[in-house]
Protein backbone atom coordinates (compact mmCIF):
# COMPACT_ATOMS: atom_id res chain seq x y z
CA UNK A 1 0.00 0.00 0.00
CA UNK A 2 1.32 3.34 -1.15
CA UNK A 3 0.12 6.61 0.15
CA UNK A 4 2.41 8.72 -0.91
CA UNK A 5 1.32 12.42 -0.02
CA UNK A 6 1.53 11.37 3.55
CA UNK A 7 4.82 9.88 3.01
CA UNK A 8 6.51 13.25 2.18
CA UNK A 9 4.21 14.96 4.60
CA UNK A 10 7.44 15.82 6.34
CA UNK A 11 9.70 17.40 4.04
CA UNK A 12 8.05 20.80 4.24
CA UNK A 13 10.19 21.37 7.26
CA UNK A 14 13.50 20.79 6.33
CA UNK A 15 14.00 24.63 4.83
CA UNK A 16 14.04 27.85 6.57
CA UNK A 17 16.48 26.36 9.37
CA UNK A 18 19.61 29.63 9.56
CA UNK A 19 17.49 31.07 13.11
CA UNK A 20 18.20 27.83 14.81
CA UNK A 21 22.21 28.11 14.46
CA UNK A 22 21.96 30.77 17.25
CA UNK A 23 20.87 28.51 19.52
CA UNK A 24 24.26 26.47 19.06
CA UNK A 25 27.52 27.02 19.19
CA UNK A 26 28.49 30.29 17.92
CA UNK A 27 29.56 30.53 13.89
CA UNK A 28 31.89 33.21 12.85
CA UNK A 29 30.03 36.28 10.57
CA UNK A 30 31.68 34.95 7.41
CA UNK A 31 30.09 30.93 8.01
CA UNK A 32 26.52 32.87 8.75
CA UNK A 33 26.72 34.58 5.90
CA UNK A 34 27.07 31.63 3.37
CA UNK A 35 24.66 30.00 5.06
CA UNK A 36 22.22 32.39 4.45
CA UNK A 37 23.21 33.22 1.20
CA UNK A 38 23.22 29.88 -0.31
CA UNK A 39 19.58 29.39 1.76
CA UNK A 40 18.72 32.42 -0.39
CA UNK A 41 19.88 30.45 -3.96
CA UNK A 42 18.19 27.52 -2.29
CA UNK A 43 14.91 29.46 -2.85
CA UNK A 44 15.53 30.57 -5.98
CA UNK A 45 15.98 27.45 -7.19
CA UNK A 46 19.86 26.99 -7.62
CA UNK A 47 19.22 23.73 -6.61
CA UNK A 48 22.40 21.80 -7.88
CA UNK A 49 25.31 25.08 -7.39
CA UNK A 50 23.70 24.85 -3.64
CA UNK A 51 24.06 21.03 -3.44
CA UNK A 52 27.56 21.37 -4.43
CA UNK A 53 28.77 24.24 -2.74
CA UNK A 54 27.37 22.85 0.66
CA UNK A 55 28.36 19.47 0.22
CA UNK A 56 32.21 20.95 -0.38
CA UNK A 57 31.86 23.19 3.06
CA UNK A 58 30.92 20.27 5.06
CA UNK A 59 33.83 18.39 3.68
CA UNK A 60 36.21 20.95 4.67
CA UNK A 61 34.97 21.14 7.92
CA UNK A 62 34.97 17.67 8.96
CA UNK A 63 36.82 16.90 11.89
CA UNK A 64 37.05 20.38 13.52
CA UNK A 65 36.30 21.98 16.52
CA UNK A 66 32.80 22.43 17.97
CA UNK A 67 31.52 25.22 15.84
CA UNK A 68 32.84 23.66 12.45
CA UNK A 69 30.85 20.33 13.98
CA UNK A 70 27.97 22.28 13.67
CA UNK A 71 28.16 24.27 10.66
CA UNK A 72 28.70 20.98 9.03
CA UNK A 73 25.61 19.55 10.45
CA UNK A 74 23.48 23.03 9.14
CA UNK A 75 25.48 22.89 5.29
CA UNK A 76 24.69 18.88 5.54
CA UNK A 77 20.47 19.57 5.87
CA UNK A 78 21.31 22.78 2.78
CA UNK A 79 22.66 20.06 0.51
CA UNK A 80 19.54 17.75 2.07
CA UNK A 81 17.18 20.25 0.75
CA UNK A 82 18.95 20.91 -2.47
CA UNK A 83 19.18 17.46 -2.93
CA UNK A 84 15.47 17.06 -2.29
CA UNK A 85 14.23 19.59 -4.11
CA UNK A 86 16.31 17.70 -7.47
CA UNK A 87 14.44 14.71 -6.66
CA UNK A 88 17.61 12.81 -5.47
CA UNK A 89 15.58 11.72 -2.05
CA UNK A 90 18.51 9.21 -1.28
CA UNK A 91 21.13 11.23 -0.93
CA UNK A 92 19.11 13.52 1.06
CA UNK A 93 19.02 11.15 3.34
CA UNK A 94 22.27 10.39 3.85
CA UNK A 95 22.90 14.37 4.75
CA UNK A 96 20.30 14.19 7.52
CA UNK A 97 21.91 10.68 8.88
CA UNK A 98 25.31 12.34 8.53
CA UNK A 99 24.18 15.79 10.12
CA UNK A 100 21.56 14.78 13.37
CA UNK A 101 24.61 11.71 13.93
CA UNK A 102 27.54 14.93 14.06
CA UNK A 103 28.92 14.87 17.67
CA UNK A 104 27.42 17.81 20.08
CA UNK A 105 24.44 18.54 18.12
CA UNK A 106 21.47 19.76 19.87
CA UNK A 107 18.86 16.61 20.77
CA UNK A 108 16.11 19.05 19.90
CA UNK A 109 18.01 19.85 16.07
CA UNK A 110 18.84 16.51 16.34
CA UNK A 111 15.12 15.19 16.50
CA UNK A 112 14.03 17.51 14.04
CA UNK A 113 16.19 15.85 11.28
CA UNK A 114 15.20 12.85 12.57
CA UNK A 115 11.54 13.37 11.86
CA UNK A 116 12.62 14.72 8.24
CA UNK A 117 14.65 11.86 7.28
CA UNK A 118 11.56 9.47 8.82
CA UNK A 119 9.43 10.95 6.22
CA UNK A 120 11.85 11.07 3.47
CA UNK A 121 12.50 7.02 4.12
CA UNK A 122 9.25 6.83 3.95
CA UNK A 123 8.84 7.98 0.33
CA UNK A 124 11.87 5.97 -0.74
CA UNK A 125 9.70 3.14 0.32
CA UNK A 126 12.17 1.85 3.20
CA UNK A 127 9.22 1.54 5.80
CA UNK A 128 10.82 -0.64 8.61
CA UNK A 129 13.48 2.10 9.00
CA UNK A 130 11.20 4.88 8.48
CA UNK A 131 8.66 2.98 11.25
CA UNK A 132 11.56 2.89 13.36
CA UNK A 133 12.69 6.27 13.26
CA UNK A 134 9.85 8.06 13.80
CA UNK A 135 8.88 5.99 16.13
CA UNK A 136 11.72 6.89 18.02
CA UNK A 137 10.88 10.58 17.19
CA UNK A 138 7.13 10.00 18.48
CA UNK A 139 8.45 9.06 22.11
CA UNK A 140 9.48 12.18 23.04
CA UNK A 141 7.13 14.03 21.17
CA UNK A 142 3.09 14.45 20.92
CA UNK A 143 2.95 14.95 17.05
CA UNK A 144 0.57 16.27 15.03
CA UNK A 145 -1.83 14.84 12.58
CA UNK A 146 0.60 14.50 9.49
CA UNK A 147 2.79 12.28 11.70
CA UNK A 148 0.14 10.49 12.86
CA UNK A 149 -1.56 9.86 9.33
CA UNK A 150 2.48 9.10 8.07
CA UNK A 151 2.70 6.59 11.16
CA UNK A 152 -0.64 5.00 10.50
CA UNK A 153 0.48 4.46 6.75
CA UNK A 154 3.96 2.98 7.84
CA UNK A 155 2.13 0.48 9.94
CA UNK A 156 -0.41 -0.37 7.55
CA UNK A 157 2.67 -0.99 4.66
CA UNK A 158 3.78 -3.61 7.05
CA UNK A 159 0.72 -4.78 7.59
CA UNK A 160 0.52 -3.99 11.62
CA UNK A 161 -3.28 -3.42 11.20
CA UNK A 162 -4.15 -3.18 15.03
CA UNK A 163 -1.48 -0.48 15.45
CA UNK A 164 -2.40 1.60 11.46
CA UNK A 165 -5.33 1.42 13.13
CA UNK A 166 -4.53 2.82 16.37
CA UNK A 167 -2.66 5.60 14.62
CA UNK A 168 -5.08 6.14 11.91
CA UNK A 169 -7.52 6.76 14.96
CA UNK A 170 -5.43 9.36 16.54
CA UNK A 171 -4.92 10.90 13.03
CA UNK A 172 -8.81 11.41 12.73
CA UNK A 173 -9.04 13.53 16.22
CA UNK A 174 -6.85 15.75 15.20
CA UNK A 175 -7.74 16.09 11.32
CA UNK A 176 -10.56 18.31 10.76
CA UNK A 177 -10.74 17.73 6.76
CA UNK A 178 -8.75 14.57 5.93
CA UNK A 179 -8.13 13.89 2.41
CA UNK A 180 -10.16 11.28 0.33
CA UNK A 181 -6.71 9.09 0.83
CA UNK A 182 -5.87 9.57 4.29
CA UNK A 183 -9.45 8.18 4.99
CA UNK A 184 -9.04 5.29 2.84
CA UNK A 185 -6.21 4.45 4.99
CA UNK A 186 -8.01 4.65 7.90
CA UNK A 187 -11.01 3.01 6.75
CA UNK A 188 -9.04 -0.10 5.30
CA UNK A 189 -6.97 0.22 8.49
CA UNK A 190 -9.73 -0.23 10.57
CA UNK A 191 -11.42 -2.73 8.85
CA UNK A 192 -8.15 -4.93 8.65
CA UNK A 193 -7.86 -4.85 12.52
CA UNK A 194 -11.45 -5.82 12.42
CA UNK A 195 -13.00 -2.70 13.93
CA UNK A 196 -15.85 -2.33 11.20
CA UNK A 197 -18.13 -0.18 12.94
CA UNK A 198 -15.20 2.18 12.92
CA UNK A 199 -14.39 1.27 9.40
CA UNK A 200 -17.95 1.72 8.07
CA UNK A 201 -18.54 5.25 9.82
CA UNK A 202 -15.05 6.16 7.90
CA UNK A 203 -16.14 5.12 4.73
CA UNK A 204 -19.27 7.08 4.82
CA UNK A 205 -17.29 10.35 6.01
CA UNK A 206 -15.62 9.29 2.72
CA UNK A 207 -18.31 9.14 0.16
CA UNK A 208 -19.64 12.39 1.52
CA UNK A 209 -16.69 13.76 -0.21
CA UNK A 210 -16.64 11.20 -3.15
CA UNK A 211 -20.48 10.30 -4.22
CA UNK A 212 -18.70 9.82 -7.78
CA UNK A 213 -16.40 7.40 -6.53
CA UNK A 214 -18.39 3.46 -7.65
CA UNK A 215 -15.39 1.72 -5.37
CA UNK A 216 -16.04 3.26 -2.26
CA UNK A 217 -19.82 2.85 -2.34
CA UNK A 218 -19.26 -0.78 -3.10
CA UNK A 219 -16.43 -1.04 -0.41
CA UNK A 220 -19.24 0.62 2.23
CA UNK A 221 -22.18 -1.48 0.94
CA UNK A 222 -20.05 -4.85 1.41
CA UNK A 223 -18.46 -3.71 4.95
CA UNK A 224 -21.91 -2.77 5.94
CA UNK A 225 -23.50 -6.27 4.50
CA UNK A 226 -20.66 -8.17 6.63
CA UNK A 227 -21.50 -6.20 9.50
CA UNK A 228 -24.72 -7.83 9.54
CA UNK A 229 -26.38 -4.72 8.59
CA UNK A 230 -27.96 -5.46 4.65
CA UNK A 231 -30.52 -2.77 5.31
CA UNK A 232 -27.74 -0.53 5.52
CA UNK A 233 -26.12 -2.00 2.48
CA UNK A 234 -29.18 -1.96 0.65
CA UNK A 235 -29.40 1.64 1.34
CA UNK A 236 -25.95 2.79 0.70
CA UNK A 237 -26.38 0.88 -2.91
CA UNK A 238 -29.71 2.10 -3.79
CA UNK A 239 -28.88 5.53 -3.24
CA UNK A 240 -25.41 4.93 -5.80
CA UNK A 241 -27.55 3.74 -8.03
CA UNK A 242 -30.37 6.50 -8.26
CA UNK A 243 -27.52 8.66 -8.54
CA UNK A 244 -26.23 6.92 -11.42
CA UNK A 245 -23.09 6.13 -9.29
CA UNK A 246 -23.41 2.18 -9.97
CA UNK A 247 -24.72 0.79 -13.35
CA UNK A 248 -24.31 -2.31 -15.34
CA UNK A 249 -25.72 -5.81 -14.86
CA UNK A 250 -23.27 -6.51 -12.34
CA UNK A 251 -24.78 -3.61 -9.93
CA UNK A 252 -27.95 -4.57 -11.04
CA UNK A 253 -27.77 -7.79 -10.11
CA UNK A 254 -25.84 -6.89 -6.32
CA UNK A 255 -29.02 -4.35 -6.00
CA UNK A 256 -31.59 -6.94 -5.90
CA UNK A 257 -29.94 -9.51 -3.99
CA UNK A 258 -29.34 -7.02 -1.54
CA UNK A 259 -32.77 -5.90 -1.32
CA UNK A 260 -33.81 -9.88 -0.55
CA UNK A 261 -31.04 -9.73 2.11
CA UNK A 262 -32.67 -6.80 3.43
CA UNK A 263 -35.58 -7.50 3.60
CA UNK A 264 -37.15 -5.70 1.32
CA UNK A 265 -38.21 -8.74 -1.70
CA UNK A 266 -40.97 -7.20 -3.24
CA UNK A 267 -38.68 -3.90 -4.04
CA UNK A 268 -36.18 -6.55 -5.50
CA UNK A 269 -38.79 -8.56 -7.30
CA UNK A 270 -39.93 -5.17 -8.81
CA UNK A 271 -36.90 -4.38 -9.98
CA UNK A 272 -36.10 -8.04 -11.72
CA UNK A 273 -39.11 -8.12 -13.39
CA UNK A 274 -39.18 -4.89 -14.93
CA UNK A 275 -35.60 -4.86 -15.60
CA UNK A 276 -36.30 -8.36 -17.53
CA UNK A 277 -39.05 -7.24 -19.44
CA UNK A 278 -36.68 -4.25 -20.62
CA UNK A 279 -33.87 -6.22 -21.40
CA UNK A 280 -31.38 -5.14 -19.29
CA UNK A 281 -30.88 -9.03 -17.74
CA UNK A 282 -30.76 -11.84 -19.53
CA UNK A 283 -34.21 -13.57 -19.05
CA UNK A 284 -32.68 -16.83 -17.94
CA UNK A 285 -33.79 -19.20 -16.54
CA UNK A 286 -32.02 -18.36 -13.03
CA UNK A 287 -33.01 -14.63 -13.07
CA UNK A 288 -36.96 -16.41 -13.20
CA UNK A 289 -35.82 -18.55 -10.57
CA UNK A 290 -34.92 -15.43 -8.83
CA UNK A 291 -37.96 -13.55 -9.45
CA UNK A 292 -40.05 -16.02 -8.05
CA UNK A 293 -38.38 -16.62 -4.80
CA UNK A 294 -38.22 -12.75 -4.51
CA UNK A 295 -42.66 -12.68 -4.88
CA UNK A 296 -42.20 -15.91 -2.85
CA UNK A 297 -40.59 -13.89 0.06
CA UNK A 298 -43.05 -11.20 -0.53
CA UNK A 299 -45.56 -13.34 0.18
CA UNK A 300 -47.55 -12.16 -2.89
CA UNK A 301 -49.20 -15.26 -3.42
CA UNK A 302 -50.74 -14.61 -7.29
CA UNK A 303 -47.45 -13.50 -8.78
CA UNK A 304 -44.98 -15.87 -6.52
CA UNK A 305 -46.89 -18.68 -7.90
CA UNK A 306 -47.04 -17.05 -11.39
CA UNK A 307 -43.52 -16.67 -11.62
CA UNK A 308 -42.78 -20.19 -10.22
CA UNK A 309 -45.16 -21.82 -13.09
CA UNK A 310 -42.86 -20.05 -15.87
CA UNK A 311 -40.07 -21.09 -14.01
CA UNK A 312 -41.61 -25.46 -14.01
CA UNK A 313 -42.74 -24.74 -17.70
CA UNK A 314 -39.07 -23.40 -18.82
CA UNK A 315 -37.17 -26.43 -16.70
CA UNK A 316 -39.80 -29.08 -16.60
CA UNK A 317 -37.89 -30.33 -13.91
CA UNK A 318 -39.82 -32.54 -11.28
CA UNK A 319 -38.48 -30.57 -8.42
CA UNK A 320 -39.59 -27.24 -9.80
CA UNK A 321 -43.20 -28.62 -10.53
CA UNK A 322 -42.83 -30.35 -6.79
CA UNK A 323 -42.46 -26.40 -5.07
CA UNK A 324 -44.85 -24.76 -7.51
CA UNK A 325 -47.39 -27.76 -6.08
CA UNK A 326 -46.03 -27.66 -2.38
CA UNK A 327 -46.31 -23.54 -2.07
CA UNK A 328 -50.36 -24.07 -4.25
CA UNK A 329 -51.16 -26.22 -1.58
CA UNK A 330 -50.27 -23.96 1.57
CA UNK A 331 -52.05 -21.39 -0.61
CA UNK A 332 -55.32 -23.67 -1.09
CA UNK A 333 -54.85 -22.93 -4.83
CA UNK A 334 -55.97 -26.71 -5.09
CA UNK A 335 -56.23 -26.77 -8.79
CA UNK A 336 -53.28 -25.70 -9.78
CA UNK A 337 -51.64 -27.99 -6.75
CA UNK A 338 -52.99 -30.74 -8.44
CA UNK A 339 -51.88 -30.06 -11.56
CA UNK A 340 -48.68 -29.19 -11.04
CA UNK A 341 -47.85 -32.45 -8.39
CA UNK A 342 -49.13 -34.90 -11.03
CA UNK A 343 -46.59 -33.13 -13.25
CA UNK A 344 -43.55 -33.14 -10.55
CA UNK A 345 -45.02 -37.05 -9.78
CA UNK A 346 -44.69 -37.62 -13.74
CA UNK A 347 -41.20 -36.22 -13.27
CA UNK A 348 -39.97 -38.83 -10.72
CA UNK A 349 -40.58 -36.70 -7.73
CA UNK A 350 -41.65 -39.61 -5.45
CA UNK A 351 -42.85 -36.88 -2.46
CA UNK A 352 -45.15 -35.86 -5.07
CA UNK A 353 -47.89 -38.68 -4.08
CA UNK A 354 -47.89 -38.17 -0.73
CA UNK A 355 -49.01 -34.76 -1.45
CA UNK A 356 -51.11 -35.28 -4.09
CA UNK A 357 -53.05 -38.04 -1.59
CA UNK A 358 -53.25 -35.34 1.29
CA UNK A 359 -55.71 -32.65 -1.28
CA UNK A 360 -58.90 -32.47 -0.56
CA UNK A 361 -61.12 -34.90 -2.88
CA UNK A 362 -58.36 -36.10 -3.84
CA UNK A 363 -58.14 -39.63 -2.29
CA UNK A 364 -58.64 -41.82 -5.25
CA UNK A 365 -55.91 -40.29 -7.54
CA UNK A 366 -56.29 -41.23 -10.93
CA UNK A 367 -53.34 -43.52 -12.40
CA UNK A 368 -50.53 -42.07 -13.84
CA UNK A 369 -51.30 -42.15 -17.44
CA UNK A 370 -54.78 -40.72 -16.72
CA UNK A 371 -53.08 -38.02 -14.75
CA UNK A 372 -50.76 -37.11 -17.67
CA UNK A 373 -53.61 -36.99 -19.83
CA UNK A 374 -55.73 -34.40 -17.63
CA UNK A 375 -52.33 -32.66 -17.06
CA UNK A 376 -51.95 -32.13 -20.62
CA UNK A 377 -55.57 -31.30 -21.35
Amino acid sequence: MRHAPCACILIAGACLFVSSAWAAPTLSGGIIDDLQGLEARLKSGEHAAVEAKATRQAERLAGGNASDRWARALYLQLAANAEVRRGNVQAAVEHLATARGTRGVEPAQADRWLRQEAGLRARLGETGRARELLGDWLERHGGDADTHWLMAQLQAESSRWEQAADWAQRALAGDASPSQQRLGLAATALQRAGRQKEALAVLERQLAGAEDDPQARRRAAGLAQRMGDPGRAAALWETAWRRGVLSGADDLMQRIRLHLAAGTPARAAEILSRTLEEGSLDDSLENRRLLAEAWQAARDHDRALTAWREVAERSDAAEDWLRLGQLATGWDRLELAREALQRARQGGATEASDWLASLPENKGDAPDGQASAEADG
